[in-house]
């Protein structure tokens, strides 16, 4: 069965070609989406007079459709708080990971977190039986073995399924708010490491990173300790690089982890050269000096201020009346920046 991007509508005649492109081209030069619209098309015609291969267009083409579906998909749940779960598809059912990942999707359901897999057999389809049909996405990848939807997810408006591993990994990343990872194979060490390279390097915002074993399993204990052995001793990472993942072995600290991360937290913004930190709860003037004290490592010049929010900040009016904790961040070390996060949520509140 051919996957959602790949039933395309059939190609749009030359005159309903040039009606939708007037009408896009009439559009005002302040509609944002329209001015990147019309980007997109000048992309398009450089394509053209690249004269590329047509595997080349082929890439371009598909990958293009994988992407317009999968957004369409998720836009109306973009509200939603969502966990993206990785992990082997070859655990059996009466594995005690299997069982703590059924449990784990459960939980965060009760969280008011929706779960994204996979979509295969193994943890993916425990994930989506402990959080239900209602609450899952399925992220499925075309592969010539092991990978067919399971039946949880199955024909499910919520799957979709790719043919690039790329423009999966993408959804996987952007669409959650927390990951979790399961013991698996190269590919949930493939995907684990690429969402902490990206958070680690600045390419995505910090997220809690959690990596889950059932009890009496070693997995992730002797992952990390490649991690401290091999990465660290040889300082090929920084020791607040260890900051960006817990690893935890019952469902409870997993979910205390989450919860713990988004306690005052809520998100961040660059505005120019400031990295504005927004608050769900404002920080007292002695919190905000005993931050300064402690982390002024982070800063290329100032102070940190706690202050409403940016001018720039407008076209998101939803959070425009949460506390902002502001400062030149120097962008070099994302596991200091998640220890500040860390620390913030730890201080006792006044609101």
């Amino acid at each position: 069965m051919k996957s959602p991007a790949a039933r395309s509508k059939p190609t749009p005649t030359k005159d309903e070609l040039l009606a939708q492109l007037n009408t896009l081209l009439d559009r005002p030069d302040d509609d944002l989406q329209a001015a990147l619209m019309k980007e997109i098309l000048a992309g398009v015609i450089r394509l053209s007079e690249s004269q590329l291969d047509v595997l080349d267009l082929k890439i371009v083409n598909r990958a293009l459709k994988e992407l317009r579906h999968a957004f369409r998909v998720f836009q109306g749940y973009r509200q939603r708080l969502k966990i993206s779960v990785f992990g082997s598809a070859r655990t059996p059912a009466d594995d005690p990971n299997y069982q703590l990942a059924f449990q784990f999707a459960r939980r965060m359901v009760e969280e008011g977190y929706m779960t994204i897999t996979g979509g295969a057999d193994g943890i993916m389809r425990a994930s989506q039986e402990g959080a239900g049909r209602e609450h899952s996405f399925g992220v499925n990848i075309m592969l010539p073995f092991e990978q067919g939807a399971n039946a949880v997810i199955a024909d499910d408006p919520k799957l979709v399924t790719f043919k690039y591993f790329f423009t999966r990994k993408l959804m996987f990343q952007k669409e959650s708010h927390a990951i979790a990872l399961f013991p698996g194979g190269f590919g949930t060490h493939d995907e684990g490491f690429e969402i902490m390279t990206l958070v680690q390097t600045g390419k995505s915002d910090p997220k809690p990173i959690v990596c889950l074993q059932a009890p009496g399993c070693d997995y992730w204990d002797h992952w990390n300790s490649f991690i401290t052995e091999q990465l660290l001793k040889r300082r090929l990472i920084n020791a607040e690089d260890l900051s960006l993942f817990t690893i935890v072995d019952n469902v409870e600290d997993a979910v205390t982890e989450i919860r713990t991360f988004y306690r005052r937290y809520h998100s961040l913004r660059f505005v120019g050269r400031q990295l504005a930190i927004r608050l769900k709860t404002p920080l007292t003037e002695a919190q905000v000096e005993g931050v300064q004290k402690q982390f002024s490592d982070m800063l290329t010049e100032g102070t940190f201020e706690q202050r409403p929010s940016l001018a720039e900040e407008i076209d998101e009016p939803g959070l425009k009346d949460l506390a902002r904790l502001t400062f030149s961040f120097n962008r070099r070390n994302a596991g200091r920046l998640r220890q500040l996060i860390n620390h913030l949520n730890q201080l006792p509140s006044t609101a």
